[in-house]
């Protein structure tokens, strides 16, 4: 199978730069895999699709502003050459208590034993390591309060597609309502359309509401690069299940209840987890997992999603899911009907 298989027409005005109005006004196409027939529905109904017994899963990931500005200054350690200069630095994943991965753009200028300085001293780096497709290891010095500093100076890492700058309005809305673990460069969307009132009345119609967290990392900027579906290598992103949430899955799985993910961050933590074995222990764990047509999927049974990128592996994982055609399928519907995409866009139910 090849990647330009998961394609389809996208007219530019259609890739959302804006959240909705309201959270909860987004619209949701509903796709039934048993029959290949779908519905135009809206958000606020989505209580209404879930049954009572169900088990919901969030992923409560926080986003950090972890875009950042910094000045190249001094003298390059190796080459004894002044640099200078301002670049982007996107914190991509945190290694150790001082040491992150980073996507510099543009790469090729950061060199490995340069430093960088953020917000007029505030917080410093050396590059200590160098990788391909601008990939940087940083070690920061140390500070009293480090994520209070990124707070502070950080921009909210909007996806390329949205075609602005970050704004005051965007450490609010690309956030879910109930992100808590902070530690992810990029949002888990299908959680941005809950409102804390869609919460209520979900858990109002007896289906359960269980977390898990994991760390969207630098493998959400980068593109595919490869031809065929079997060469695709993901990035590791940090989990972790908690004991509650490893309970009410078994729990779950024991009652014959359906297991509900939200969003593809759920689905890849979930089903990593099932690869262990469906006995689910809390623990906290790395997954590269790339899920692709003819995966066989061992937990998730209804999926809530955003609408993805052409040639995207979250594309792929939709496709393994509810069956490529079917699905692109339902994308030439959504573009007939106009519906908003990617992060900020309108969402599907696949049940």
């Amino acid at each position: 199978m090849l990647v330009s298989d998961f394609d389809f027409h996208l007219p530019e005005e259609l890739i959302a730069q804006e959240p909705a109005a309201e959270r909860a006004a987004s619209r949701m196409l509903t796709l039934d895999r048993a029959t290949g027939s779908w519905q135009d529905q809206q958000f606020r109904e989505f209580p209404g699709v879930l049954r009572a017994g169900d088990l919901l899963v969030l992923n409560d990931s926080r986003v950090i502003p972890a875009r950042l500005f910094a000045h190249r200054t001094g003298l390059h350690t190796q080459t004894n050459h002044r640099v200078t200069g301002r670049t982007q630095i996107l914190l991509a994943e945190q290694l150790s208590e001082w040491e992150w991965k980073a996507l510099a753009r543009p790469g090729r200028k950061v060199l490995t034993g340069e430093t960088l300085t953020f917000g007029d001293g505030a917080l410093r780096a050396e590059v200590i390591a160098h990788g391909e497709f601008g990939e940087r290891t940083l070690r920061f010095a140390p500070v009293a309060d480090f994520f209070g500093t990124v707070e502070r100076l950080g921009h909210m890492p909007l996806p390329p597609y949205i075609h602005r700058e970050d704004r005051a309005g965007d450490r609010e809305r690309y956030q879910t309502v109930y992100a808590r673990e902070r530690g992810s460069v990029a949002a888990p969307t299908a959680g941005l359309h809950f409102t804390p009132e869609i919460l209520t009345e979900i858990r109002r119609r007896g289906v359960e509401i269980a977390y898990v967290t994991l760390h969207v990392g630098l493998g959400t900027f980068q593109p595919v690069r490869v031809e065929r579906v079997e060469d695709v290598r993901l990035h590791a992103e940090r989990y972790t299940i908690s004991p509650e949430t490893a309970n009410a899955i078994n729990a779950a799985h024991r009652e014959g209840r359906r297991i509900v993910a939200a969003g593809t961050t759920t689905v890849r933590t979930l089903e990593h987890c099932a690869l262990q074995g469906l006995e689910f222990t809390p623990h906290s764990g790395s997954t590269s997992i790339f899920i692709s047509p003819g995966f066989e999927f061992r937990v998730v049974r209804a999926l809530l999603t955003n609408f993805h990128l052409p040639h995207s592996t979250l594309l792929m994982l939709v496709s393994a899911f509810a069956g490529r055609e079917q699905v692109l399928g339902a994308y030439r519907h959504a573009v007939e009907e106009r519906y908003r995409f990617f992060s900020y866009g309108d969402c599907m139910f696949i049940s």
